[in-house]
């Protein structure tokens, strides 16, 4: 049965039309953005708070040792180990102002109920202070008193006072260090081979973190 060309040439239309939908439609349908889900209430993380409470243990931490570490290493590379007055108090007030924000961000003692600002408990007895913020600003307080005998030493001492006097700041500051990271409820080290952080007495450890 022979063809019209008419009826061919509707043919031939079909055939190419099909052919090209072929082609393009996937290429078509990977271009097209996908179906947007509809929104929803943001899901909080699991344990947000405490975990941003770790966080800024370690950010006080990494403070402090920053200053410190810049006094030293300017102290060790000193002609003799010594400074002028004026460089080593330029090297000595970051400290300062570091440990400043450590013992500004210790937390207080808890509100008693029902007793504004927690002042007294429901006995009428002072509340009791927290241990660990007790701790740091000691630890702080001891660190700043060895700064200060190195920023004398390093402008009138001997090269072995001035080897002394750095080593007593290095030691403080470990002492700072440890009673941040002890005090504040840190998750414990899991890296086989590590020693558990000590726990101060009185002071409560964060649990784990949910989901962590």
């Amino acid at each position: 049965m022979r063809m019209s060309p008419k009826a061919g040439l509707l043919v031939s239309s079909a055939v190419c039309g099909a052919l090209a939908l072929g082609i393009a439609g996937p290429e078509a349908y990977a271009a097209a953005p996908p179906a947007r889900p509809a929104s929803g209430p943001a899901a909080p993380v699991p344990g947000a708070d405490k975990l941003a409470s770790q966080t800024a243990l370690l950010s006080d931490a990494g403070g402090v040792l920053t200053p410190v570490t810049d006094l030293i290493t300017a102290v060790l590379k000193a002609p003799d180990g010594k400074l002028s007055a004026a460089d080593a108090t330029k090297l000595a007030d970051p400290v300062k102002a570091a440990l400043a924000k450590v013992t500004a961000a210790a937390p207080a003692a808890p509100a008693a109920p029902g007793i504004p600002g927690g002042v007294t408990g429901v006995s009428g007895a002072p509340a009791a202070p927290d241990p660990g913020a007790a701790l740091k600003a000691k630890a702080a307080a001891d660190l700043q008193a060895k700064v200060d005998t190195l920023v004398k030493t390093v402008t009138t001492g001997s090269p072995t006072k001035v080897a002394a006097s750095a080593q007593a700041v290095l030691t403080a500051q470990v002492n700072v260090l440890t009673a941040i990271l002890v005090g504040g409820g840190l998750p414990a080290t899991n890296l086989p081979g590590l020693p558990a952080l000590p726990t101060v007495p009185g002071v409560p450890q964060l649990p784990a973190t949910p989901g962590a």
